[in-house]
Parts: C-alpha cells; sequence; structure tokens
C-alpha cells in the first residue's frame, strides 16, 4: 500500500494511518528542517565552490518535486519496500529528480563554514547517514517526529539556519551544511509530505 499526506480539515497535522506511522525504505519524503521549517532540497546547480558538485539547500515551499528524497539503505546494503527504518540505522537519501546521493565530505561549505553537503552522482560511504531520533523512546524513525541525521564518516549533523541565505541564482534559499552536535537547534529534521510505502508486515 502507498499513502500521501492529507491535512485534516482546519488541521495542520496530517491525519497518518497507523500503517504509515513509520518512516519506511522505497518511501519519497519531503524533509522539513524542525526551526526553520524550509524543505531539504536540491537543483541542478552546482557550487560555485568546493567540490562544484551540485548543491544541497532549503525552501520554504511545500510543494517543489525537487525536495522528494528516495529512503534507501546504507551503501552495499539493501532494504526491502515498506520495511520500517530503526533509529540509529544507517541510510541514504536519493534525490528523486536527479538521482543524486544526498553527501558530505571535507570540503568546507560556502557561508557557515561547516562541511559541504552534495548531492553526489557517484556512490561511496560519503553517502551514508545515521538516523538519531530525538526522542529517546522511539524505536523507529516516525513521520512528524525529529530526527538528526548524522555523516557517518565525519560525525557532522545535517543543519541549516535562517542566519546563511543565498542571493542570486538562488534567492531565499539556505544553506544546508554539515556542523557539530552544539548545533543542536539547527539540526532537527522532520519526514512530512511525501509518498509513503506502507509498513511491511512481518510473515
Amino acid at each position: 500500500m502507498v499513502a500521501s499526506t492529507v491535512l485534516a480539515a482546519g488541521s495542520s497535522v496530517p491525519e497518518i494511518d497507523d500503517e504509515f506511522q513509520k518512516v519506511t525504505c522505497g518511501s519519497n519524503i519531503k524533509l522539513t528542517h524542525e526551526k526553520t521549517l524550509f524543505r531539504l532540497h536540491s537543483h541542478q546547480i552546482p557550487y560555485g565552490s568546493g567540490s562544484g558538485q551540485q548543491s544541497i539547500t532549503a525552501v520554504p515551499t511545500k510543494d517543489d518535486t525537487n525536495s522528494l528524497w528516495l529512503v534507501m539503505a546504507q551503501l552495499a546494503h539493501t532494504c526491502d519496500r515498506g520495511e520500517p527504518v530503526p533509529c540509529g540505522s544507517i541510510v541514504r537519501l536519493k534525490h528523486v529528480n536527479t538521482k543524486k546521493f544526498l553527501h558530505s565530505h571535507q570540503h568546507q561549505s560556502p557561508m557557515s563554514g561547516g562541511l559541504e553537503v552534495s548531492a553526489y552522482e557517484g556512490s561511496d560511504d560519503g553517502d551514508n547517514w545515521t538516523v538519531e531520533c530525538a526522542n529517546k523512546k522511539d524505536k523507529f524513525w516516525m513521520r512528524e517526529a525529529p530526527v538528526h541525521l548524522v555523516h557517518t564518516n565525519t560525525g557532522k549533523y545535517l543543519a541549516t539556519s535562517g542566519r546563511h541565505v543565498y542571493g542570486n541564482p538562488i534567492p531565499g534559499q539556505q544553506e544546508v551544511a554539515a556542523h557539530g552536535a552544539n548545533t543542536a537547534t539547527e539540526n532537527g529534521w522532520m519526514a512530512q509530505e511525501g509518498v509513503y510505502f506502507a509498513e511491511k508486515e512481518e510473515l
């Protein structure tokens, strides 16, 4: 079964059936930054510095398909469609429109001085991110619940901030970079809109 997000009348919180409560492998999701409510985004615009790879930003709009990400297992692993993602597990996020992986490495980010986060057309362990659930009682990555995405190679957290905003050619979009754990208010993300596969039933 597949479900897209539907809002209840007069509510900003979507009604989610039980079988769609968890983030599952194979789902196409939008990640919303907890503090600024901007969505994790990419597009065919390269960085003008650093790696020169495809840039990653955060945008305020909800309906841009360039903010959709496919949930996949870590490099050299597989997960079944509909398999829930446990807290503490390692995932890759593939940009749906350009087929490139959310990636980080030792290049410096252009504005904040963190590590650059890019969309990488290859495939290596720089694409691996650990899902750290903010609610320690959660056993799985839950929709609408904040998580931290920790880059497994560098130990840095996926983050964005309203203090670092681009001008042309992408005015109003926020820089996304990888920073240390001391940026806790800037590294929370929630799985919100998207197309979700129902939790796979155990045989």
